[in-house]
């Protein structure tokens, strides 16, 4: 854990750098879609795609706690920033910290930390998203060898990605999530291509496209972990992957919040700053109280994380609130710009576009209701919640 200066130091450092830098490059990213090669090299050299990395493999080996403060202010810039670098954070670094062999980290944990190279993540199809038990990309053994075949669907940093991490299904009889497996496939492996960028409703600058197995042959040791434990190293970086993204929700809201507050107090209608009329002064307090809320929210579970204690309750209550909260306050924010923020010359059309898919990414609202929902079943089944 850093030192209340370090972590001080580092604040102030990356809130200049948001501000001076990110900020002002977001109607670069939304007019050529794509984030500078410039700001991805500053946010490597800051150390951003290894911040949940341990130190032995190039990361700063942050806690949760520390990590979501570095999201709170980070997310303040849009969420395509984000994007780049959450994978090699989240599902692309964690499966190999907990389930690689040493060869595996060595191979891939310092280039990830670095940022020279790009992680993707496998687990979509176009016939599911949720349910992780309907995969049907095959992994066939043959030899030293596994061959792949299937398609993945809405596959985030695709395009740049340097390793892939494909969850496939190994037991060619099961129908369930247990007789999944993990590969890591390398770029420029035979056999394994990208589609075209997909065109989405926001976020410009972070990439998607569907990954396309077609025969590709892999090393028996390119499988992470055993046979049969793809779903559980698909779930190995979820609870904190969707406490991250509860953050980012946070620092977006925050954001979006200055914005409208700023607009308010310069914007003037009958004869007064339009944050003097009570129903504007509402939108305000009711997006301040529920960003303040969400915020402790996201912090309890990152401590409760990094405690050890269990999270998943905690960590899908903080994703389901935070990312439906930031939808409310990016609506209130364009009401109170009126008919300036639905146009482009303000960055709140942008933002609130971008707000969306905080709702679907880690798990939708519902399947977080779901978890939470079953989490208070079980809770409420024990002797001791009984009494």
């Amino acid at each position: 854990m850093l030192d209340a200066d370090t972590r001080r130091q580092i604040a102030e450092t990356l809130s200049r750098f948001v501000a001076e830098e990110l900020i002002p490059a977001e109607p670069i990213v939304a007019e050529e879609g794509a984030v500078p090669r410039r700001l991805i090299d500053a946010m490597a050299e800051f150390g951003l795609f290894g911040m949940a990395l341990p130190e032995e493999w190039g990361g700063l080996g942050l806690t949760m706690e520390e990590e979501v403060e570095i999201l709170f202010i980070l997310c303040r810039a849009s969420l395509s920033f984000r994007s780049v670098l959450g994978i090699n954070n989240g599902v692309g670094s964690f499966g190999i910290l907990k389930f690689g062999t040493e060869e595996q980290k060595r191979r891939h944990l310092h280039h990830l930390a670095s940022g020279e190279r790009i992680a993707a993540f496998c687990l979509t199809e176009p016939d599911f998203g949720s349910d992780a038990g309907a995969v049907r990309t095959r992994a066939r053994r043959d030899g030293d060898s596994y061959v792949l075949d299937g398609t993945k669907r809405f596959i985030t940093n695709a395009p740049h990605a340097g390793v892939f991490t494909v969850i496939a299904r190994t037991d060619p009889e099961s129908t369930d999530h247990r007789g999944l497996s993990a590969f890591l496939v390398e770029r420029g492996t035979p056999g394994l291509s990208v589609g075209p960028i997909d065109r989405k409703l926001g976020l410009a600058g972070s990439h998607t496209a569907d990954v396309i197995l077609d025969g590709c042959r892999v090393p028996a040791d390119a499988m992470l972990g055993r046979e049969g434990d793809g779903f559980k190293i698909a779930m190995s970086a979820l609870e904190r992957g969707r406490i991250g993204i509860a953050a980012s929700a946070v620092g977006m809201a925050q954001r979006l919040i200055d914005e409208a507050l700023a607009y308010a107090m310069e914007r003037r209608t009958f004869g007064k700053p339009i944050a003097e009329h009570q129903l504007v002064q509402a939108m305000l307090a009711d997006s301040e109280a529920e960003a303040f809320a969400a915020r402790a929210m996201v912090i309890e579970a990152a401590r409760r994380h990094d405690a050890g204690l269990p999270c998943g309750k905690e960590a899908s209550c903080s994703k389901l609130f935070a990312t439906e909260m930031v939808g409310r306050v990016a609506d209130r924010a364009l009401q109170i710009f009126g008919g300036a923020g639905y146009m482009r010359d303000y960055p709140i059309e942008q933002l609130y576009r971008d707000v969306r898919v905080l709702r679907i990414y880690e798990g939708t609202s519902q399947i977080q209701q779901l978890i939470v929902a079953k989490h208070m079943i079980r809770d409420g089944a024990s002797p001791l919640r009984r009494r």
